[in-house]
């Protein structure tokens, strides 16, 4: 049963980790060719008891037309952010469903539930409901800034190309996390920086 968890999380009825706010996970799902597209999700906890996660994709995405071709995937929870930004920022694909780096997972079936379109870019939204979960490992929790920048800087990257939204405000956000993991980020989050930085070419944009 959904319910309060430590500092506001909720405990959400068969999923394997408590959520709050928008939790950052990773989604693998089967592709036409039969490989496991690797893609970042964003998933939303629920404001009421009882109530079923929920995620967005935006555009014609390989999550979107796997999950509609599919009707779902493996949801999983990564701390290694070089995972996270290979997921969001490239075209990944693995044989297997299930990462290496992935500390639980929930196969899920989803089912659309509204759609529209914002700043010229069609959404959809999805209901999460597990079907099989797994903790693999516990871990425990630190606090690096380097990573909540490269988790920003991931979104602010992937909305360069966006009409709605505006380049050089983008731009400036970017440089700020670009020096917030130089400063406050170890290894993995420079390295993941790197990524966002050879993908998107934000840089030469300045």
């Amino acid at each position: 049963m959904s319910g309060p968890g430590p500092e506001g999380e909720a405990t959400v009825d068969g999923w394997p980790v408590a959520l709050r706010g928008v939790t950052e996970s990773v989604v693998t799902t089967l592709g036409p060719n039969g490989r496991w597209n690797v893609a970042a999700l964003g998933l939303h906890a629920p404001e009421e008891s009882g109530d079923p996660v929920t995620a967005t994709t935006w555009g014609n995405t390989r999550t979107r037309r796997n999950f509609h071709q599919r009707g779902g995937g493996v949801v999983q929870f990564v701390s290694d952010p070089r995972e996270f930004v290979s997921a969001a920022m490239t075209v990944r694909e693995e044989d297997s469903p299930v990462l290496d780096a992935a500390h639980a997972w929930a196969e899920v079936e989803v089912r659309r539930v509204d759609g529209g379109e914002r700043g010229g870019t069609r959404w959809e939204e999805w209901e999460l409901r597990p079907a099989e979960v797994r903790v693999v490992s516990q871990t425990v929790p630190t606090i690096n800034r380097g990573f909540a920048a490269v988790i920003d800087a991931t979104v602010a990257a992937s909305r360069l190309d966006v009409p709605a939204y505006d380049t050089d405000e983008l731009l400036s956000r970017l440089a700020y996390f670009a020096d917030t993991v130089e400063r406050c980020g170890g290894a993995a989050e420079k390295e993941a920086f790197e990524t966002i930085d050879e993908v998107s070419g934000w840089r030469e944009r300045l």
